[in-house]
C-alpha cells in the first residue's frame, strides 16, 4: 500500500509541525499545564447493548458504567468498519481503509499493512513530546511483505509506524501464532524450537481440530480446525515456540499487566496507550474468577472480565494519581456477534440479553449494529459528565486529538478525519455532516441527519460462517433512523430525492483522492 504523505516529520532536524501555524478556536490546554495523558481502548465485538451504562439488564458493567458517569457517553457513535482490522487501520491513520488494498481481515502471519511512511496517530502524539505505547490485540499485521520472521526480529513493527514500545496479540486470539511480541521479539521463545506458521497447508505435526477433534475442550462451529493450541482449534497452522504460547485464561491479566506496568513508568511523562482487548472476541475463555458469574454462559462471562479490565486500569490511574488528567477513551472495534466459530454455548445462554441493542444486524453487516459501538470520553479536568447524542466517528479521533495538542495536520495526513474537538470533549452537540461506514464486502452506507443511505451491492447479504444479515441488496436501501432506528423499512422508493442526494455524497466521498 503506497501513501503519498511521507515520514518526514521523523527525519532528523525535522518536526512534522514545522511550518505549520497554529491557530485554536478555543484554549484547550493552557501553557502552562502539562499536556494530558491518553488511553484508548478497543475492546473486541462488544455490542451497543452489551453495558448496562447503554441499557443492558441482564449484565452488570459497573466499572464502564463509573466511566461513563463521569465523561460523555456518545450515543450515536461509530466504527468506520464492521470488522477489526479495517477498524484498526482507520483509526490509526485517519483514512478510509477502503481507499486502500490489503486492509481487510488480516491473517496472523500477514505482513504490516500500515505503510512506514505514513503518518500515524501514534507518531502525532511521538512528535508533541509523549511516550507512546501499544498494549494488546494489534491485527495490523507485523513484517515484510512476505510476512513476519517468528524466530528473529519483527520488522516493519508498531515501533516503525510511531510506537516507542509494544507487546501485542499478532492478530485475533482465534489465530495463530498463539504468542506475544514484545519489542519486535517473539516473549519466551526457545530458539532451539523454532515457530512455522502457514495459513495455506499444515506445519509440523501438531494435532488439528480436524483430524483430533477428541482433543479439543471446545468444539468448532464453523472453521477453526486447524492446529489446536491449549484444546482450542484456530485458524492457521502453527509448530513449535511451545514455551512462548499464550494461556488464554490468562491473556486478560497479562494486558492489564503490561498495561500497568507502562503507566506506571511513565506517570512523569505524557504517554499515549493504545490498548486492544482480546475480549469478548472468540475464543471466549475467561480467566476462573469470571467463569460462571454472569448467568449468560462464557460471552456474558468475558464482558465481565472486560469490565475488570477497565476497573483495572482506571484503578491503576487513581493510585498514581494520574487520573484527573488523563483523557481515557474506551469503544469498540465493531459489533457483536454471537457465534463466531466455537460451539461456546453463547446463543443458548444469551437469557434476554441483547447484545445488538434495538439495531439490526452486528459484526460484518452494513446495518447499524454493525457500527454503531459504545464510546466513552473521560477527562475529569476537563470533561463534564453528559449524553452526547452527536453523531461522530471513529475516523474524527486522529484530528481531535491534533486540535487538542493544538497542531495543524500538514495536508494527506489523515485525509479522512475531521477535527471535532468540541464535540469529542462534550462541550457541544453537533452532528458531523456525515458518517461513512463499511461492511465485511467493501458495502458503503452513509448516514447524514435522519437518513441512512446503503449502496446497492452485488454481493451475497450472507456468508457460511456466521448467521448474519449483511445489508448487500441489489436494490439502494433507504432508513429513517429518527423513526425506525432497527432498519425494518426501507423507503428508498418513497424518498428517490433523499436517494440521489446521499448516492451523490458518497459517490463525491468515494472519488477524492488518498
Amino acid at each position: 500500500m503506497n501513501h503519498p504523505y511521507l515520514l518526514w516529520s521523523l527525519l532528523p532536524g525535522f518536526s512534522l509541525f514545522t511550518g505549520c501555524t497554529v491557530s485554536p478556536k478555543k484554549e484547550v490546554i493552557k501553557s502552562d499545564d502539562r499536556l494530558p495523558n491518553v488511553i484508548y481502548i478497543f475492546s473486541d465485538d462488544l455490542g451497543f447493548g452489551d453495558l448496562s451504562c447503554y441499557g443492558a439488564t441482564k449484565i452488570q458493567t459497573p466499572h464502564i458504567d463509573s466511566l461513563a458517569a463521569q465523561g460523555a457517553q456518545f450515543m450515536n457513535a461509530y466504527a468506520s468498519s464492521a470488522t477489526s482490522t479495517p477498524s484498526r487501520f482507520c483509526l490509526l491513520t485517519g483514512a478510509y481503509p477502503w481507499r486502500y488494498e490489503n486492509t481487510e481481515i488480516a491473517t496472523g502471519n500477514a505482513g504490516m499493512i500500515i505503510d512506514t511512511a505514513c503518518v500515524t496517530m501514534a507518531d502525532l502524539f511521538k512528535n508533541a513530546g509523549y511516550v507512546t505505547g501499544a498494549i494488546g490485540k494489534w491485527h495490523l499485521g507485523l513484517g515484510g511483505p512476505n510476512g513476519p520472521d517468528w524466530n528473529g526480529e519483527i520488522t516493519p513493527s508498531p515501533r516503525n509506524i510511531g510506537f516507542d514500545y509494544d507487546f501485542v496479540i499478532p492478530a485475533t486470539v482465534d489465530r495463530v501464532p498463539c504468542v506475544y511480541i514484545e519489542n519486535d521479539r517473539v516473549v519466551n521463545l526457545d530458539p532451539k524450537d523454532p515457530i512455522f506458521v502457514d495459513y495455506n497447508k499444515k506445519v509440523g505435526n501438531w494435532p488439528t481440530g480436524k483430524e483430533n477433534p477428541e482433543l479439543l475442550k471446545l468444539k468448532s462451529s464453523h472453521g477453526h480446525d486447524n492446529t489446536i493450541i491449549n484444546g482450542i482449534g484456530r485458524i492457521g497452522y502453527m509448530t513449535g515456540g511451545k514455551s512462548a504460547l499464550w494461556v488464554d485464561e490468562d491473556i486478560a491479566d497479562t494486558i492489564v499487566s503490561k498495561a500497568k506496568a507502562f503507566i506506571a513508568k511513565n506517570k512523569e511523562n505524557p504517554f499515549f496507550l493504545y490498548l486492544g482487548t482480546q475480549d469478548v472476541h472468540v475464543p471466549r475463555i475467561p480467566h476462573p474468577r469470571f467463569a460462571g458469574k454472569s448467568g449468560l454462559g462464557v460471552r456474558g462471562d468475558v464482558i465481565l472480565q472486560l469490565d475488570w479490565t477497565i476497573g483495572r486500569l482506571m484503578h491503576t490511574l487513581d493510585s498514581l494519581g494520574i487520573a484527573n488528567n488523563t483523557l481515557f477513551i474506551f469503544t469498540s472495534d465493531n459489533g457483536p456477534v454471537i457465534d463466531d466459530g466455537y460451539i461456546d454455548g453463547a446463543l443458548e445462554n444469551l437469557n434476554g440479553h441483547t447484545p445488538m441493542g434495538i439495531y439490526r444486524g452486528g459484526k460484518y453487516s452494513a446495518y447499524e449494529a454493525g457500527t454503531r459501538v459504545p464510546f466513552i470520553v473521560r477527562w475529569p479536568d476537563r470533561i463534564k459528565p453528559v449524553k452526547q447524542h452527536a453523531l461522530f466517528s471513529q475516523v474524527d479521533v486522529f484530528a481531535s486529538m491534533a486540535e487538542l495538542l493544538g497542531k495543524d495536520l500538514p495536508k494527506g495526513v489523515a485525509p479522512d478525519s475531521q477535527g471535532n474537538l468540541s464535540v469529542f470533549l462534550g462541550d457541544e452537540s453537533k452532528d458531523r455532516e456525515y458518517v461513512v461506514q463499511q461492511n465485511l464486502n467493501n458495502t458503503l452506507s452513509i448516514i447524514q441527519g435522519k437518513w441512512k443511505y446503503i449502496e446497492p451491492s452485488k454481493m451475497p447479504n450472507a456468508v457460511s460462517w456466521v448467521e448474519m444479515d449483511l445489508g448487500n441488496s441489489p436494490e439502494a436501501q433507504l432508513y429513517d433512523l429518527s423513526t425506525d432506528p432497527a432498519e425494518k423499512q426501507n423507503v428508498a422508493i418513497q424518498y428517490p430525492e433523499v436517494v440521489k442526494r446521499l448516492s451523490v455524497l458518497l459517490n463525491e466521498v468515494k472519488s477524492r483522492k488518498k
